[in-house]
């Protein structure tokens, strides 16, 4: 069977460029980076090397400024339990609806603790309410985190970054931004957008599931939050995971090129494509988030009075791979926080699907939806209980 795979969001496909770049790193240079003699010297390099390509990808001055760790969530916790001990004191952080629970559950965890946490709410599109966000700064003159992400993981909407992060700093505000769906989708330089602490996921730009970066701006008081020996400068204990280190440093410089030689204007093409033929095909269907500020890989559409997770189901029949934005936790169907948090009708809030593309996404994959997905939708509108018939 044919598999199309519209899930980029979740994870990516390992760019073979990647792969081939981590090869001897498990047959050949397997050595510890932190030994003092030549044969882990030899592995060290190539570490240091990829903490370049890494530095160099989101804009930092320093390399010592990427600390690389095992995924985004601990990047988040990292970032937010980090710089909530070095205060030494309660103090107050500022976030979002809609972050991705990695940031959500370390803040409800720190309001236990005792910090005071403000969530700023977003508009039917989607987009960051800027108004109160200023307000909650000013309300706040203790100690303050801002963490609110660059883009949305089940909208793709872009939120104001360098905006956030000038008002933040002028604020006297530590800045975090989660900027995992927006890496290798536009453009990141932590010199524009002054964030003090940014963080970004290997698997969703076509390197390893396992590795992860967090940037933190030189002179920055966060605390270690995996503690042990003396890598990454003291700021997380462990071994480097040294081949899928050296992939990461890869997919960044693929990242970057791809910004560049036309490859983000060939997805969002296949994108609105997407969009355009599902809206004319399936009745009663609606966009969810900003059609014109957010990351050109990702298309979340409601078809209403159906569930989402049963359009997943039969679209998996036909080998599409996507995913939901009605999440199934605890066997409990609850629509997603984000849909929640946009207003969306009752009548489309469960129906929620995104399609997420990457560059190996070509148009016959885009055609093949397009073929099956209406098929799909009015199957499982005959038998829906809340549409008319006849």
């Amino acid at each position: 069977m044919k598999t199309v795979y519209l899930d980029n969001n979740a994870t990516t496909r390992p760019a073979p460029e990647v792969i081939e770049a981590m090869m001897p790193f498990f047959t050949e240079l397997w050595g510890n980076p932190s030994s003092m003699h030549a044969f882990g010297g030899q592995v060290a390099r190539p570490l240091e090397a990829a903490r370049e390509e890494v530095a160099d990808f989101l804009g930092a001055e320093h390399p010592e400024e990427i600390v690389f760790n095992g995924c985004a969530t601990e990047g988040d916790n990292h970032a937010l339990f980090g710089v909530a001990a070095a205060w030494g004191k309660p103090g107050t952080i500022i976030t979002s609806r809609v972050e991705h629970p990695a940031v959500l559950g370390p803040c409800l965890r720190l309001r236990e603790m005792g910090h005071t946490v403000v969530e700023i709410g977003v508009d039917g599109e989607g987009l960051f309410d800027m108004a109160a966000y200023e307000a909650a700064l000013a309300a706040h003159p203790g100690p303050k985190l801002v963490s609110v992400m660059w883009a949305n993981n089940e909208t793709g909407v872009l939120f104001p970054i360098r905006r956030i992060a000038e008002l933040g700093k002028a604020a006297g505000a530590t800045v975090h931004t989660d900027a995992v769906q927006a890496a290798g989708k536009v453009p990141i330089d932590v010199r524009e957008a002054p964030v003090d602490l940014l963080t970004v996921a290997g698997h969703k730009m076509h390197a390893p599931k396992g590795v992860g970066v967090l940037y933190v701006r030189r002179g920055t008081r966060i605390k270690p939050y995996v503690i042990g020996g003396h890598q990454e400068r003291g700021r997380r204990g462990g071994t480097e995971n040294v081949p899928y280190i050296v992939g990461m440093g890869v997919a960044c410089r693929l990242a970057k090129a791809a910004l560049t030689d036309g490859s983000e204007l060939r997805i969002a093409r296949l994108r609105d494509k997407l969009e355009a033929g599902l809206l004319a095909t399936c009745p009663d269907s609606r966009v969810n988030g900003s059609r014109t500020h957010r990351v050109p890989n990702t298309l979340n559409v409601s078809f209403e009075y159906i569930e989402g997770e049963s359009v997943l189901y039969h679209l998996s029949d036909r080998g599409i791979c996507a995913s939901s934005g009605s999440a199934c936790a605890a066997g409990s169907l609850e629509p997603s926080h984000v849909i929640r948090a946009m207003g969306v009708p009752f009548t489309a809030v469960h129906g929620s699907i995104r399609f997420s593309l990457s560059r190996y996404t070509t148009e016959e994959e885009i055609d093949y939806v397009l073929h099956h997905c209406p098929e799909v939708v009015a199957e499982m509108r005959a038998l829906s209980p809340f549409v008319k018939h006849g």
